[in-house]
């Protein structure tokens, strides 16, 4: 295939992808059809129809990505009618290439493009959860300093944080901190926090944001004062997220914090070795 031909081939796909008022991206049905050189739409409806049915083997609800819509056309005379159309993902398009005929040249680039468009969509949110993930885990590291720092200034005592921390987490998992780290198999001289999940990293944040706000408000000046507000804070926490069907002492740990932003810090290395340019 030329590259002038995959140039306008992948111009025309994208110049057809709209967004819905939630920023997802969709291409209409009635398009795509054209787009993939089919010239009837009874003969594209048989297309879709297989692509919904590689849907629903893959597990994936149908409705969340072919959705049927109804739209008026103008005709040659001047009137309007009210033709069906359907609304589809990046994905059903994906399905749709996969299922068309193989003979059609767009098919062919179609099965490549959309297979490249959703596999990078899948690295993006990835890098986006991970990236989301470290942010996180400073926020609370941040967080915890300004808790420690208060504690010293409060009480005159810098070994109270490491127990008012500790008793926050179990309150928060409803067990101590060296059974969650046996669990989640964390070395003895690594936080917990550095194998937890975003969920429970942006809980304990929360935790200890309040018992902060109140340390300083009420004048708290002894460790067991401060201890039971962090306490009472980390169950309500905890009491919130099993309202919501969340259990942290149930949530498996998840990749080291530090492994992981060292891996992005050199994929991001690599992509600046190795910018985009333009073609003369």
């Amino acid at each position: 295939m030329k590259k002038e031909l995959i140039y306008s081939l992948t111009s025309n796909f994208e110049a057809h992808a709209q967004q819905t008022e939630n920023g997802v991206e969709f291409w209409l049905a009635r398009d795509l059809q054209h787009l993939l050189g089919y010239a009837e739409w009874r003969n594209f409806l048989l297309v879709i129809n297989k692509a919904k049915t590689a849907c629903e083997l893959s597990e994936h609800a149908i409705d969340d990505h072919f959705v049927g819509i109804n739209k008026m056309v103008e005709l040659g005379s001047g009137s309007k009618r009210e033709i069906q159309d359907i609304m589809l993902t990046r994905y059903a398009c994906y399905l749709i290439a996969q299922n068309g005929d193989p003979k059609k040249q767009p098919i062919s680039f179609a099965q490549t493009y959309f297979a490249i468009q959703t596999r990078k969509a899948e690295l993006i949110e990835q890098r986006l959860l991970a990236a989301e993930r470290v942010s996180a885990r400073k926020k609370l590291a941040e967080t915890e300093k300004e808790l420690s720092q208060i504690i010293y200034e409060q009480t005159g005592d810098n070994k109270n944080f490491a127990l008012i921390r500790s008793k926050g987490d179990t309150a928060l998992f409803s067990r101590p901190t060296q059974t969650m780290k046996a669990q989640w198999n964390v070395p003895d001289n690594r936080p917990l926090a550095d194998f937890a999940p975003t969920i429970i990293l942006k809980a304990k944040d929360f935790a200890t944001e309040i018992t902060i706000f109140n340390a300083r408000e009420h004048r708290m000046t002894t460790e067991s004062e401060i201890s039971h507000e962090h306490i009472t804070n980390n169950k309500a926490v905890r009491n919130t997220l099993l309202e919501r069907g969340i259990r942290p002492e149930s949530l498996s740990s998840v990749e080291d914090v530090k492994k992981l932003e060292r891996r992005l810090a050199s994929e991001e290395r690599k992509a600046l070795k190795k910018p985009e340019v333009l073609d003369d």
